[in-house]
């Protein structure tokens, strides 16, 4: 019988653990190497949002030109759909002669709670920009008007764009894409290894001023807001850490670097969300972040009733 894999995350509740959620995580050096490994993290996985900044240098290796660090964060960034995050999506789009509607990412409400509301009670129904890959999808659009590629098609595996995001994701990797699928924004999703995923973002955070690794590695960590949004893991934990690049993904994955000290990246394998900022800061704790700065991320509260009652913690496979 084959192994399970290793228990990452524990649920505590009132003392009886209550869930586990099961995984891999790999951190890796500045030049790469493994420096440690939980669970099988060489398999394919699918990174979904965490492949974004990676995929933003091929756009900018295909002509788009951002006007601002705030345009490239939010190419780069999983947005919550609020105000200005909508506004700049249109105002990409427009730099580039195009509208909301020529987004190939479907409709959605905000996911930004009051906003969301606030749409809700005025009637306001799904929109294209407020999708949370729209900014995304933006900059690929831009990138084929520069680049001279057709925007009919541009989410075509085939599409020269999408051929071109597929070999960047591969060099940065340092292995090539192992699966090639739709992922929920309508793009092609590309899969790698853990370790793949780890080197591709640590390169980012490595790579030398003015180049346009560095550039997304720069404008992400400068405006994280326009890469996650109000409250979220990713949003505060570039703040709280100095140089920390931060980019989670759908299903259960996380990665994260920082210069001179390495990347870390994890996928649970239930794809569950709970349990992902948890063993991020454990992986974080290796690379040799103090614990006071993740202290506010690496548990998570259990509530019953009007109280604290448990905890979502690193299993000791983390912190062992």
């Amino acid at each position: 019988m084959e192994a399970l894999p290793p228990v990452l995350v524990e649920v505590e509740r009132s003392g009886f653990l209550e869930s586990v959620h099961r995984g891999s995580l790999v951190v890796v050096g500045p030049d790469g190497s493994v420096l440690h490994a939980v669970g099988d993290v060489d398999r394919t996985v699918l990174p979904r949002s965490a492949n974004k900044p990676v995929q933003a240098t091929a756009l900018l290796a295909a002509g788009w030109t951002p006007r601002s660090g705030e345009e490239l964060a939010i190419g780069a960034g999983s947005h919550t759909g609020e105000d200005g995050h909508r506004e700049l999506v249109a105002d990409v789009l427009a730099a580039a002669g195009l509208t909301p509607e020529d987004l190939g990412c479907p409709p959605a409400l905000p996911s930004h709670e009051p906003t969301r509301a606030a749409w809700l009670v005025a009637g306001r129904g799904p929109e294209r920009t407020a999708m949370n890959c729209s900014g995304k999808h933006a900059a690929m659009l831009s990138a084929c008007v520069a680049a001279g590629w057709p925007t009919d098609g541009y989410l075509d595996p085939g599409h020269p764009l999408q051929q071109a995001i597929e070999a960047r994701l591969g060099e940065a990797a340092g292995t090539p894409v192992a699966a090639v699928v739709v992922d929920g924004c309508g793009a092609p999703q590309h899969g790698l290894p853990l370790t793949g995923l780890a080197r591709g973002v640590s390169s980012l955070v490595e790579a030398a001023p003015g180049t346009p690794a560095r550039a997304v590695a720069d404008a992400v960590r400068a405006h994280p807001w326009y890469v996650a949004g109000t409250g979220r893991d990713d949003t505060e934990l570039m703040g709280a850490v100095p140089g920390l690049l931060v980019k989670g993904g759908a299903d259960g994955v996380h990665v994260a670097a920082l210069p001179g000290r390495g990347a870390v990246a994890l996928k649970l394998d239930d794809g569950s969300d709970r349990g992902r900022t948890p063993a991020l800061c454990a992986g974080l704790r290796r690379l040799g972040v103090p614990a006071e700065q993740v202290a506010a991320w690496s548990t998570t509260p259990v509530h019953g009733g009007d109280g604290v009652v448990g905890e979502v913690r690193p299993a000791a496979a983390l912190t062992g």
